[in-house]
């Protein structure tokens, strides 16, 4: 796309704005549009955000009106961006100038995390409704259907597809009109709560808002594409930035628009806060500190009253799922203190700071890590695996938290004693009276399925093994299930949220047999993904069904990978029990390991990139 419309001269030579737009258009050649971007950008000075897909662009960028102007004008030049909406406002120069970021993704904005969730074709998307329509809809004198329509009389029901961050600081509110706001962490997660609300949507006249438009756009077309008792599905075409253009005074909508640039949110003429402390309840709605919750990362409202530094805060979903900052280590005068639920307002914090927001990211905030669990082998510990898995954590630093823990199941320490020159048998009495074997010295060890014969009663002690390795000892571990998946659900509770679950060796198979169950335990674990390192199935119930619909990664030794603890063959029969369409094999030649070099580390970023 060249850049040789003419262009006109604005009378805001030196004032700065910001322009945001999208379009949904089938692009062939993602190469030349992605240099025209670089190109223009750069040679405009524009910073901001261009995201380029197959399906599309959406762009947030600013600089100089008259450098956006010029940037308008070059992409208007392409029949390809025929009837976009480009919003441009003026606002004052950011503090912080970033270049430009031009990230590739398959998709404009991520529906939902769930590759098993087919996109709906935004073709299907809801009918746009001008500012001035919406208002009059909202009103109730305006017709939103044909009159022909078997619903034309059945309710109507604005939904907010925004997260909740935003809604806490402004909303539509309009008497006698059911509003729903979903108060979602993430636009990802809008699909299950639509699917959960399905009931209360069917047969109604829904009107979605968002802030410029992009996410009605996908939303609508998923409810729509539920079929009959969906049809009625409308969106308000330029978001609440182009409502708030047309209404000035807010209209119906009250509060603040949340923005994804380093304004962070524009209000209306109304004076009105409808947003309030997380802390004291005062009112309040600036996220300009970027207070976060220590858990989920999420922004929250705090007061400059109640605002301490390095204070870790819990967000109200966090708080909902039980989780508060006593469960969060916090030093005082040098020494670790926990803080207790009565010392919560408080939130006096270590010597952890929440990291600040860059200005020009995505949302206007640094992107949420994948919160990964890991379930270590048996007989290991979280420390042991926390080492072995050092360099996975430092190659996927970016992208990924790895969470540690203990399997519930302690086991004896194993050791074999010497063969006497005399006797040639164990004489395991005398060496143990006279070389007792370094006890205080070692860590325990610990498994997620044991033998049936297993003393889960006595006390762990040092225990002769009998007789040499036996590389097939994994087959005959099958008790102790129940008793690691309730402590599971604990872990979730008391550490979650998790995105995913890694386990290696015994730990890929608890966490296969946890994700069999994945539909059941939905309320309690809730993850997306599982990554089965070194993995072999336990013949029990929970694998009798059929194929297993979560996300997985599998990693294992191929052939001659040397791995002579789990067959290749073993790892090849878990893989078969996962759904085809939502499983990744990584064949190795590394052993009984996680391999980090290149090709295996790139494969297994691409399968993590999907769940971000």
């Amino acid at each position: 796309m060249a850049d040789t419309t003419p262009q006109p001269q604005s009378q805001y030579e030196d004032q700065y704005g910001v322009l945001l737009y999208y379009k949904y258009a089938q692009i062939t050649d993602l190469d030349s549009l992605f240099s025209f971007y670089e190109s223009n950008c750069n040679s405009l000075s524009l910073l901001g955000r261009v995201r380029l897909s197959p399906h599309g662009v959406n762009v947030t960028v600013g600089g100089k009106l008259s450098s956006l102007e010029k940037h308008i004008a070059a992409v208007k030049s392409n029949a390809l961006f025929e009837g976009t909406d480009f919003k441009l406002a003026t606002c004052d120069h950011p503090v912080d100038d970033k270049s430009t970021t031009f990230p590739y993704s398959q998709e404009l904005v991520t529906l939902s995390s769930d590759p098993l969730l087919k996109s709906p074709e935004i073709s299907n998307a809801g009918r746009h409704l001008s500012a001035a329509e919406f208002h009059s809809a909202l009103q109730g004198t305006g017709p939103l259907i044909e009159k022909d329509s078997p619903t034309c009389n059945e309710d109507l029901v604005l939904l907010d597809a925004r997260n909740l961050y935003e809604t806490r600081i402004g909303k539509f509110h309009v008497p006698n009109v059911e509003t729903l706001d979903p108060g979602i962490r993430q636009y990802s997660d809008l699909p299950s709560w639509i699917d959960d609300k399905s009931e209360q949507l069917k047969g109604k006249r829904v009107l979605m808002y968002c802030t410029g438009g992009i996410r009605c756009e996908m939303a609508s077309a998923y409810i729509r594409s539920k079929g009959a008792g969906f049809e009625n599905v409308f969106q308000l075409y330029g978001g609440i930035q182009r409502y708030l253009e047309q209404f000035p005074d807010g209209g119906f909508f009250k509060g603040k628009n949340f923005v994804f640039d380093h304004r962070i949110s524009v209000g209306s003429s109304d004076p009105n806060i409808i947003g309030a402390c997380l802390l004291c309840g005062s009112s309040f709605d600036d996220y300009s500190s970027r207070c976060r919750c220590t858990h989920c990362r999420m922004l929250v409202l705090v007061c400059d009253s109640c605002r301490m530094e390095g204070a870790l805060y819990v967000c109200e979903l966090c708080q909902k799922y039980g989780k508060g900052v006593q469960s969060v280590p916090s030093l005082e005068n040098g020494k670790t203190q926990v803080l207790s639920l009565q010392e919560e307002h408080k939130l006096v914090s270590l010597d952890t700071k929440l990291s600040p927001q860059l200005p020009w990211s995505h949302g206007n905030e640094s992107p949420r890590k994948l919160r990964i669990l890991c379930l270590h082998g048996f007989r290991q510990n979280a420390s042991s695996f926390k080492g072995r898995t050092a360099s996975l954590a430092k190659k996927l630093k970016n992208i990924v938290e790895l969470v540690f823990v203990d399997a519930p199941h302690e086991l004896p320490f194993i050791y074999q004693p010497c063969i006497t020159e005399s006797h040639g048998e164990c004489a395991s009495s005398s060496l143990q009276q006279t070389h007792p074997p370094p006890f205080k010295n070692c860590r325990k060890k610990f498994a997620w399925l044991v033998a049936p014969d297993f003393n889960i009663s006595g006390e762990v002690d040092w225990k002769i093994a009998n007789g040499s390795f036996d590389p097939l000892q994994y087959l005959q571990q099958t008790d102790g299930f129940d008793v690691s998946l309730a402590y599971l659900k604990s872990v979730f509770s008391q550490k979650g949220p998790f995105d995913g679950i890694l386990g290696f060796s015994q730990g890929a198979a608890m966490a296969a047999l946890v994700s069999a169950q994945q539909e059941r335990l939905k309320s309690e674990m809730d993850f997306r993904f599982v990554i089965l390192c070194s993995g072999f199935a336990i013949k029990l119930a929970e694998f009798e069904c059929q194929a297993i619909n979560c996300p997985s990664l599998h990693i294992f030794g191929s052939d001659h990978g040397k791995d002579r603890q789990i067959a290749n063959q073993a790892s090849r029969d878990l893989a078969s029990l996962f759904d085809d369409g939502c499983s990744v094999i990584i064949e190795h030649d590394s052993g009984h390991i996680i391999p980090t070099r290149s090709p295996y580390i790139d494969e297994i970023r691409n399968f993590l990139h999907r769940f971000l």
